[in-house]
């Protein structure tokens, strides 16, 4: 059995960004980084809008809002430093009456509390300066929101990681984790069978499968707030002659408890729309197929404020999966980013539960992650 300092489990973002400030911070440690595809990103990190938030939603003062406000200028500082692709568009949150313009105001307010630049709350008529093709009574401006090739900045990362010494380690599928007194001991298979790799600080950045390494060293992850609920979210992407009539993403109030920021329009780098994502929960975490049955579900949403927009304009696209620890019935959760050291656990470090604004938050994620090592 080999022995390092550090293994990070999980090729995400996340895991990348971690692999990024542990060898930068520690250049002498020996690090290894298990994803168990054959490249990186292949699950949440690849699946998701695309979209660098500005962190308005969150409740003040928590990890979701902090690492948000903080990890969308380190984004894009680190986009223009490394040619990662990106434009900063900005966000409408539209509102089509009074309960909803009651809401948005809610979020403006939450906004400035979580110390988000470049907010501006707008009548119907400066609305439809800016977007003239949408129906609307007033809204909401994220001036730093903007757009990202997910791809790209893992792209980035793990070059990054490679250069500095950090052994990526693909189609390595970890399967068991255990405590042993000098730290843990990670089991793993990989194409050329079984083996153990031990190491002295452990990051479980598994993502959809985060509450497993928990759950096996001694962790009771239901009652402690642990435990994953898939909750898929599916796209319909927009014929290419009305994708033009935007130039912004426009998004719904979102949904109750912050379950999803409701079917909204994304842009791509190249300028297409999806509508999307819708969020309902799964027990398969492997299933990204469409259902083209939902088709009228994401009509109703969008033509709610594009009149312009048919059902024969709309086709099925994508889906991704977010890790929710937040169950069906459950009020909103935040982040857990936790050193187990009290659980007896030294330098185990949990991130569970990282779903959106992770992409966004990813760096700060990271610097936050790091700094709980002992």
């Amino acid at each position: 059995m080999d022995n390092v300092d550090v293994v990070i489990v999980g090729g995400g973002v996340i895991g990348l960004a971690i692999a990024v400030q542990v060898s930068t911070v520690y250049p002498d440690y020996t690090v290894v980084l298990c994803e168990k595809h054959r490249t990186f990103g292949q699950e949440t990190s690849d699946r998701n809008s695309e979209v660098i938030h500005g962190g308005m939603y969150y409740p003040s003062g928590t990890l979701k809002a902090k690492l948000c406000v903080k990890g969308n200028p380190m984004l894009y500082a680190y986009c223009k430093a490394h040619h990662v692709a990106h434009q900063r568009i900005g966000k409408l949150i539209i509102t089509r009456n009074k309960a909803e313009e009651e809401a948005v105001r809610g979020i403006y307010e939450q906004g400035k509390k979580n110390g988000v630049p470049g907010l501006r709350y707008l009548t119907e008529a400066q609305v439809h300066d800016l977007e003239t093709n949408i129906e609307a009574t007033g809204g909401l401006l994220s001036e730093t929101t903007g757009i990202i090739s997910a791809y790209e900045l893992m792209k980035a990362l793990a070059a990054q990681a490679e250069e500095n010494g950090v052994l990526l380690a693909y189609h390595h599928k970890v399967d068991q984790v255990a405590k042993v007194p000098e730290g843990y001991v990670v089991s793993y298979t990989n194409d050329e069978g079984s083996d153990k790799l031990g190491c002295r600080v452990l990051f479980n950045c598994a993502g959809l499968y985060s509450d497993e390494i928990p759950a096996q060293l001694g962790i009771a992850v239901d009652k402690e707030g642990y435990r994953i609920y898939p909750v898929k979210g599916e796209y319909f992407s927009l014929c290419t002659a009305k994708s033009r009539l935007m130039t912004r993403l426009i998004y719904p109030p979102p949904m109750k408890d912050l379950k999803g920021l409701g079917i909204h329009v994304t842009k791509s780098l190249e300028g297409m729309v999806k509508f999307g994502p819708s969020a309902f929960n799964v027990t398969d975490k492997a299933d990204y197929s469409v259902n083209p049955d939902h088709l009228e579900q994401f009509y109703q949403a969008a033509h709610a404020f594009l009149p312009f927009v048919e059902r024969e304009d709309l086709s099925p696209d994508m889906s991704g999966i977010r890790p929710k620890i937040q169950g069906p019935g459950m009020p909103w959760q935040d982040y857990i980013i936790r050193n187990e050291a009290e659980r007896g656990l030294p330098n185990l470090i949990d991130l569970v539960g990282i779903e959106s604004p992770g992409l966004t938050s990813c760096l700060a994620i990271a610097e936050y992650a790091v700094a709980l090592m002992k």
